[in-house]
């Protein structure tokens, strides 16, 4: 499967913390974390680091638990 990465909309670090409810210094973490952890993220620069809408829901969904199916 081919990714869109301009179809979609894109995140700054400061919005995804937003939008998840988490400061952003906890998503810089995540970042910075050996091994890896959080969504995929682009390095445009050394400032500046992006997130697609279309990674960050692939990860949410990686994430979910469903209580039904977990017992």
């Amino acid at each position: 499967m081919e990714t869109r990465l301009l179809d979609g909309g894109w995140y700054t670090t400061e919005e995804l913390g937003k939008l998840l409810g988490v400061d952003p210094s906890t998503v810089r973490r995540w970042r910075t974390a050996r091994p890896i952890q959080g969504p995929p993220f682009v390095q445009v620069s050394e400032r500046v680091t992006m997130y697609s809408a279309h990674d960050v829901e692939a990860w949410l969904l990686s994430k979910r638990v469903d209580p039904r199916k977990a017992a």
